[in-house]
């Protein structure tokens, strides 16, 4: 389903039918050093995240991480969406992209527009988001995009720091 288009973006939601580029992207060496190892090595595991994850998380609270696309020619290249996470308080504004298309601003106009969504569609509040401290290139499209930092969080036992990002999405409480 489609969610929302920017100048050269569709982001709609993630389908079973993209377990192929799921299972890429969570295995590039960026998203695994950068967000995480999630362990998925199959497409079967790629389907069962999918169906688990986004697919769960849309029809329960109406938003998910959502898969991004090239508005001219369907290529799949990344993912940016709304997450809900156990360890965060607030909705979260999550995203990764194929390291081929690093460089080319779908970074920032994806994530501007999922904000943009937020406030406007689903009418957030306010959102977070977290970086591993190390990851320059995200904690500088944050700041493009309004987010300030906040504090380092430690989200598990093991985290030796996070860095949390906020942003309020409406003029006044």
């Amino acid at each position: 389903m489609l969610i929302l288009q920017s100048a050269r973006l569709s982001l709609r939601t993630i389908e079973e039918a993209d377990a192929p580029f799921y299972l890429n992207l969570l295995n590039t060496r960026e998203f695994i050093d950068n967000i995480g190892d999630r362990g998925v090595r199959t497409l079967a595991a790629a389907r069962e995240t999918i169906a688990s994850g986004p697919v769960a998380m849309q029809a329960a609270l109406g938003h998910s991480i959502y898969l991004v696309e090239l508005k001219d020619s369907a290529v799949a290249i990344g993912m940016c969406g709304l997450i809900k996470r156990d360890t965060l308080s607030e909705v979260d504004l999550g995203y990764a992209f194929l390291p081929a298309y690093f460089g080319h601003g779908y970074g920032v106009e994806a994530a501007a527009a999922v904000l943009e969504h937020a406030r406007s569609a689903l009418h957030m509040r306010r959102l977070v988001a977290i970086t591993s401290p190390g990851n320059t290139a995200s904690n500088a499209l944050l700041q493009k995009i309004g987010m300030r930092f906040d504090k380092l969080v430690y989200l598990t036992p093991e985290d030796s720091g996070t860095r949390l990002y906020r942003i309020d999405l409406c003029a006044t409480d």
